[in-house]
Parts: structure tokens; C-alpha cells; sequence
């Protein structure tokens, strides 16, 4: 014990004697809460780690909703056809596309709940999961291109930069009897009744989203929706974006975020070509 004592004793010495590092500033350690803390409620933080697989799978659930007024002419595609129709990375001009999100990362829907069930379909697609049951999904995940700082910029408008890139998350999800059209109709319904605002849990992690607003839809497909939810992050309101659009019999959700966005909560351009490249693989 005491040969351990004179170790710790040179060890504390030593440590003594180096220079001390740099805090960082009040405003850097708020702008990293801000992030990790928007990144967890919102179940995205996966988007900036899945980056490293290029293998390609698809989930088959099973059965798909029977529930829905319309009932859509085009059949639903399989497994294999669905991540045919997947993105790659030659399909985008910009950013890393992941063909395959690793497992651990993947948000199932029974770890989601929401405090009112008529948000529950926002709830998912703010987790980066589907609506209702597809009969087969398939999920991307794709990470934009940081934006360089300007000369001379400050050691925080540098972190800013570093974090000034999109993210987001791709599911394309196969329906059955009607199901791609009940999907949208309950997507559209909840955007109307939780437009003030809802708390949902993801794995455990409680979020409260202040604001719901629907934005201008992308044109191209069957059905389309915009919606940007205010999420309350450390007094914040950080800004996520999703869009969802149905073509025939599968629907594609989109959530995506911005994370410099999130900690300063100032608005950021939601990544359109991926949705453009998404309707034209379609066809």
C-alpha cells in the first residue's frame, strides 16, 4: 500500500505541474448540452454514428393495416423490391448515406409512447419509425456535408460550424390493404389536433414538442406532408423537420435535424434532394 501511495503521490505531483487546459466558454458548454440533450429526445443521435455499414437488409413486420378508407390500387411492395427501390449512395449528390442502421439504433415502435394518443403518429415519426403496420420497411440514414467556417471565426462559431450539417433518417414502409393512405390520413389528423403542442417518451427519454407546424409539401408524389415540431431543449426551441410522402402503396418518412440549429434554435433548410431522389427511384 504505501509503494501505491508514493505512485498517486508523483502521479498528483506531475499533474500539478502541467498547465491547466482550457475551460471551455459558458456558451460552448451550453451549445454541447443543447445537442446531446435535443439529439437524445428527438431518437436521432444514431444519425450521427450510423455512417459506418454499407450491408442492406429490410424488415418484413408483418401484415399490413387493414384499416383506411381508400383502398390503393398499386400492390404493396416486398421485402426485396422496397430495398431495390432504397436510396444508395449514387442516388444523392451530397452527404453519406448509410444502407443499413445498425440494430441497436434502430427505434422499434413499442419503446415510443405519447401522453395523447391521437400524437402517437408523430410520436413515431419523430423517433424515425412508421405508422401503423407495413408489410415490409426498410430504413437509410443519411449525414450532409458541414459547412465550413469563416476565416477567423471564433473557437465557438467554429464548434457551430463543425456542427451546421443535416441529418436524417429514411424509412420506406410497404402497405397492404389501404394502409399507405390510413398512414397519411393519421399523420395529417394528428399535425391538426397536436398543432399546440404533445410529450412523447422514446427509450425511456421524456420529450416535450411545443409547437407542430405544417409546411409547404414537396410535389411529386400521391400524398405529401411538411411539418416542423418545436422541441424544447434547455429553454431552446430546436427546430426538427420531417416530411412524409406516399407513392401507390409505400409511404417514405423523412425526419431530419439540424444540430447547430438545435442548440441555437435558429430555422435550417430541410435536405429536398433527398425526398426528390427518393420519388424518382420510386418512379
Amino acid at each position: 500500500m504505501g509503494s501505491v501511495r508514493k505512485v498517486r503521490a508523483k502521479q498528483v505531483s506531475r499533474r500539478s505541474k502541467e498547465p491547466e487546459e482550457k475551460e471551455l466558454s459558458p456558451l460552448r458548454n451550453t451549445v454541447v448540452r443543447r445537442t446531446a440533450l435535443t439529439a437524445s429526445v428527438a431518437a436521432l443521435a444514431l444519425l450521427g454514428t450510423a455512417c459506418g455499414s454499407s450491408s442492406d437488409t429490410a424488415e418484413t413486420p408483418g401484415g399490413g393495416d387493414k384499416a383506411g378508407e381508400g383502398k390503393t390500387a398499386a400492390k404493396a411492395l416486398t421485402a426485396a423490391e422496397l430495398a431495390k427501390a432504397a436510396l444508395v449512395q449514387a442516388d444523392v449528390k451530397s452527404g453519406t448515406l448509410t444502407e443499413k442502421v445498425p440494430a441497436k439504433d434502430d427505434i422499434a415502435q413499442d419503446k415510443v409512447s405519447s401522453t395523447d394518443a391521437a400524437c402517437a403518429p408523430l410520436t413515431f415519426l419523430q423517433s424515425g419509425t412508421y405508422v401503423g403496420k407495413p408489410a415490409a420497411v426498410v430504413k437509410r440514414a443519411w449525414k450532409g456535408d458541414a459547412k465550413k467556417p469563416a476565416a477567423g471565426a471564433s473557437d465557438e462559431d467554429q464548434f457551430l460550424a463543425a456542427l451546421d450539417l443535416e441529418q436524417a433518417l429514411i424509412t420506406l414502409a410497404s402497405y397492404e390493404d389501404g394502409g399507405a393512405e390510413q398512414a397519411m390520413k393519421d399523420l395529417n389528423t394528428a399535425a391538426t389536433k397536436c398543432a399546440g403542442g404533445f410529450a412523447y417518451t422514446v427509450a425511456g427519454t421524456k420529450t416535450d414538442a411545443a409547437k407542430v407546424a405544417t409546411t409547404t409539401a414537396p410535389e411529386g408524389a400521391d400524398e405529401a406532408l411538411a411539418l416542423t415540431v418545436s422541441v424544447d431543449a434547455e429553454g431552446v426551441k430546436a427546430p426538427m423537420k420531417s416530411v412524409v410522402v406516399r407513392k401507390g402503396a409505400t409511404v417514405v418518412y423523412i425526419p431530419a435535424i439540424n444540430f447547430a440549429a438545435a442548440s441555437t434554435g435558429k430555422d435550417f433548410t430541410f435536405p429536398t434532394e433527398l425526398v426528390d431522389a427518393q420519388l424518382a427511384k420510386l418512379g
